[in-house]
C-alpha cells in the first residue's frame, strides 16, 4: 500500500505536537484526519495545511464522540491505518494542590482518549494486517512542571501502550509511545518561569528545549512501514535528560 493509501488519525490536532505530527503524515502523503475538542482553532490551523485532510471536532475522551468521529473519517477517508494519540492536558502541581477536577481532567484527556481511540481503531487495523499506533506519554516523567496527575497519565499510557503492542503484534500492529520532555508548545515551555527554564535548560544535556519538528520527525519513523520490528518501547524525546 502505497502512503497516498493511507488514512492517519492525529488526536490533539490543534496543539503544537499534533499539528506537527499531521503536517509531517501530509508531507508523506497520507490523508489526515486531524481531530481536536476545539473546533475554531483547528479549522483555523488546518487552512495552512497542504494535502489530503478533514477536521474533525470531537471530545476525546466522550465514547461517543469518539465512535462518531471515527465513523466519519472512515466515510469520508476510508479505514484508519494510523493513530497517533497527542490529544493531552497537564496540571502541573503536586498531590496537595491537585483537586479532584485536575486529576479527572489529565486522566481523561491522557488516558481515557487514548484507550478510546486505540479500541475504535486496533480490531480493524488487525482485520487488515497493518497498523500503527503512536502515544504520547512517558515512564519517567522529570523536570519541574511535571505534577502528580501528569506522572500518573503518563505511566498509564506508557503500561497501555505495552498491553496493546502485545495484542496487535502478531497481526502487523505496532504501538509505541514517545515521551517528549520540554519540547516546545504553549502547554510546556511557555508555562515555565524563567527560574524553572534555567534549571531546566542546564539539566538537559543537550542544552536546549525540543522542536515540534523533532516529535513529528519520530512520529514519521514510528508509523512508516520500516518501523514494523519496533514495537512497545517509550522513545524519550528529551535531549538526554532521562540519563539523569
Amino acid at each position: 500500500m502505497s502512503a497516498a493509501e493511507r488514512v492517519a488519525v492525529v488526536t490533539g490536532g490543534a496543539g503544537a505536537l499534533g499539528l506537527a505530527a499531521a503536517r509531517a503524515l501530509l508531507e508523506d502523503g497520507l490523508r489526515v484526519a486531524l481531530v481536536d475538542l476545539d473546533a475554531m482553532r483547528l479549522d483555523m490551523l488546518s487552512r495552512f495545511l497542504r494535502g489530503g485532510r478533514i477536521v474533525v471536532a470531537a471530545d476525546v475522551t466522550d465514547p461517543v464522540a469518539v465512535r462518531a468521529a471515527h465513523e466519519r473519517v472512515r466515510a469520508e477517508l476510508g479505514p484508519v491505518d494510523i493513530l497517533v494519540n497527542a490529544a493531552g492536558a497537564t496540571a502541573g502541581a503536586g498531590i496537595a494542590a491537585t483537586d479532584e477536577g485536575a486529576w479527572r481532567r489529565v486522566m481523561a484527556a491522557r488516558v481515557d482518549g487514548t484507550f478510546l481511540w486505540s479500541r475504535a481503531v486496533l480490531p480493524e487495523m488487525a482485520s487488515r494486517g497493518w497498523g500503527r499506533i503512536v502515544n504520547v506519554g512517558s515512564a519517567r516523567p522529570v523536570g519541574p512542571g511535571a505534577g502528580t496527575a501528569d506522572a500518573a497519565a503518563a505511566g498509564a499510557v506508557a503500561a497501555l501502550t505495552a498491553s496493546l503492542a502485545r495484542e496487535g503484534a502478531a497481526r502487523g500492529v505496532t504501538a509505541n509511545a514517545i515521551a517528549p520532555v520540554f519540547v516546545r508548545s504553549p502547554g510546556t515551555t511557555e508555562l515555565l518561569t524563567e527560574a524553572q527554564r534555567r534549571q531546566a535548560l542546564a539539566a538537559i544535556p543537550a542544552g536546549r528545549f525540543g522542536e515540534p519538528e523533532e516529535f513529528a520527525h519520530a512520529v514519521r519513523f514510528l508509523a512508516s512501514p520500516l518501523a514494523g520490528y519496533v514495537t512497545g518501547t517509550v522513545l524519550d524525546l528529551d535531549g538526554g535528560l532521562h540519563l539523569g
